[in-house]
């Protein structure tokens, strides 16, 4: 239809111009002009609705208020907000209408505050707010993460009588979800008479976001039974629950389910998948989900990147941003944040300083991640110095994680000088994280400056702040095992404890010896021994020779960094057992096979 319009439009030279309402009545070509409209918003073809609106522009209907909308929300769609405004100040009669499509186009592309603005704008002009403009408003609360202007947006409401509305009030459930108001959310959500899909996925976003991952799922339980039908981004939501929790045999399950209702395709479910597999250690199902979506946003691009980040897969990460740069996806802050990591953890210094000075040339600011992220480049390579000129000369005042990633560095090869120089930064900041603390201790007391350790110890206890317990974990089937370091309250206690001893042997005939210097307290020798024989990663590798057959992978996920002695043991695990043994910790992946590890010993 389009084709045969513009052939009117715009006719062969032979013939003279020929204006096409001499053939058709006014009626006619208007519906005509609005279908095609609508059909090119649809396909967002952003070229033959530019030539269609020069046509509008020299037929003088532009101003006509179902025009204007329907122009507003083209550009919207082809993400040409400002383009929209532009209309919207041409048009000589705004109607609500008018008002509710240029909101809607700022806030659905990225524009909160202008949304926010013309709202205020069109109240002053005393036009009355429908179920049409309130969810753009209350969306581009939840951008902001400002609940304060949404609550006053829940007031505005309930005054104009929208709030029994099931579109406006899933709006507001979505933004206090979104802004962590859970309870706020949870208790509309209660009290709506009628719920849709936004209302019941902004409740499952809301809790997965704040790490309430139960009551999530069960939402999510509760949404199917009551068969509802649930879109791409409570897909997304549930499976990024899953992977968060690393549930691998649900997220399969519900990834099955995905593909049963045909949302295996959307992008957004899409960077939850990849997410999941690269997370629970099957990176080969993360690069079939990443192959399999023809259409790709950059959030899968970045999804991608970091899962090969964490595995190991150096090169493979670089060629992706490659690729991305020859498609002519434009990358983000989190995209370098992905390549700066990879670079950082395979010890790229010169590929890293190359992808940092990149950021510039596509108009991105480094942040104080992306300075933490070239600090930890420079630490672990042994360039102490080199990094704390970085700190001294870089433009922002350096934050918890920049003094954090050096730190680390002077953790890893030994210089507690510059370590005590980094601590006496650090406390200068105020409060900040046990985690830093601990690392603190920990640089002292392996230098055996066991004093200074108990000090830094003290320090939080007084602060009272207490130390994270190291915890890892096995999935079997629908059930995860738990342990910590010396636990004797599993079922199969005794032959955890049977398997480790046996292995023990064959570890120390296979040429393994224990590096009791990750022992960071003060006791004596064969204590250390006892102690760094029991971490929790090597109860959990136990629970899987005993539990799973010869050809699974075991896979144990760990909330905090893998020790030293550890990393080394469960190499001499692998080669002893012939196991394929993956260990995921607070930080990245390990594949333990043949007694190798694929982070080359660099982590």
């Amino acid at each position: 239809m389009l084709h045969q319009f513009l052939e009117t439009v715009n006719p062969p030279t032979s013939k003279p111009p020929q204006n096409p309402f001499n053939h058709h009545s006014f009626d006619q070509n208007y519906r005509n002009i609005c279908n095609i409209l609508l059909s090119l918003t649809h396909t967002r073809s952003l070229p033959k609705g530019l030539q269609l609106h020069a046509h509008i522009i020299k037929s003088g209907i532009q101003t006509i208020p179902l025009i204007s909308h329907h122009l507003i929300n083209f550009y919207s769609k082809t993400q040409l907000p400002l383009f929209s405004r532009r209309l919207f100040f041409e048009a000589p009669h705004k109607s609500p209408t008018t008002w509710s499509s240029v909101i809607s186009s700022f806030a659905q592309n990225e524009l909160p505050s202008l949304a926010l603005q013309f709202f205020r704008e069109m109240l002053v002009g005393n036009v009355r707010p429908d179920d049409h403009i309130f969810p753009s408003a209350t969306k581009s609360c939840a951008i902001l993460g400002r609940s304060d202007i949404g609550q006053s947006m829940h007031c505005l409401v309930l005054k104009t009588g929208y709030g029994t509305d099931v579109f406006v009030a899933s709006s507001l459930v979505d933004m206090y979800g979104k802004c962590g108001r859970i309870k706020a959310a949870r208790k509309l959500f209660d009290e709506m008479p009628q719920r849709n899909v936004v209302s019941w996925s902004g409740m499952i976003y809301g809790y997965a976001q704040l790490g309430e991952f139960e009551e999530a799922l069960t939402l999510f339980k509760q949404a199917t039974y009551e068969r509802l039908d649930v879109n791409d981004f409570t897909f997304s939501s549930v499976v990024q629950v899953c992977a968060n929790s690393t549930l691998l045999q649900l997220g399969k399950q519900i990834h099955g389910l995905c593909f049963k209702m045909n949302y295996d395709s959307s992008s957004f479910v899409g960077s939850s998948l990849i997410s999941l597999y690269s997370k629970c250690g099957v990176i080969g199902g993360a690069y079939r989900v990443f192959h399999e979506v023809s259409v790709k946003n950059l959030g899968m691009w970045n999804a991608m990147l970091i899962a090969c980040a964490q595995h190991s897969h150096t090169e493979k990460a670089l060629d992706l941003f490659k690729q991305m740069e020859d498609l002519g996806v434009k990358p983000n802050f989190i995209t370098f944040l992905c390549v700066l990591y990879a670079c950082s953890h395979a010890g790229l210094v010169e590929k890293g300083q190359h992808y940092f000075e990149l950021m510039k040339e596509y108009g991105i600011e480094p942040g104080d991640q992306h300075y933490a992220s070239l600090v930890d480049l420079f630490s672990r390579s042994g360039k102490l110095q080199e990094a704390l000129s970085i700190i001294r000369e870089m433009p922002i005042q350096p934050t918890e994680s920049i003094w954090g990633a050096f730190l680390t560095g002077c953790r890893i090869h030994g210089n507690t000088e510059l370590a005590a120089y980094a601590a006496d930064r650090i406390f200068e900041l105020g409060p900040v994280s046990s985690g830093l603390h601990v690392l603190l201790s920990n640089a002292y007391a392996a230098a055996g400056r066991y004093d200074d350790a108990a000090k830094a110890r003290k320090m939080l206890r007084d602060r009272g702040i207490k130390k994270e317990t190291g915890l890892s974990w096995v999935e079997e089937g629908n059930k995860v095992h738990t342990f910590a370091a010396g636990d004797r309250s599993h079922a199969k206690t005794i032959d955890i404890y049977q398997k480790l001893e046996e292995l023990r042997d064959e570890m120390e005939q296979a040429g393994y010896i224990a590096d009791t210097s990750f022992v960071l307290r003060e006791v004596n020798g064969e204590e250390k021994n006892q102690t760094i024989r029991y971490h929790s990663e090597r109860l959990a590798v136990a629970f899987g020779l005993i539990t799973f057959p010869p050809d699974r992978p075991i896979r144990v996920m760990k909330n905090l960094r893998i020790c030293g002695d550890c990393h080394t043991a469960i190499k001499f695990m692998s080669k002893c057992t012939g196991r394929v043994i993956i260990v995921r910790d607070n930080n990245r992946f390990h594949h333990f096979e043949d007694g190798k590890c694929s982070c080359g010993d660099y982590w």
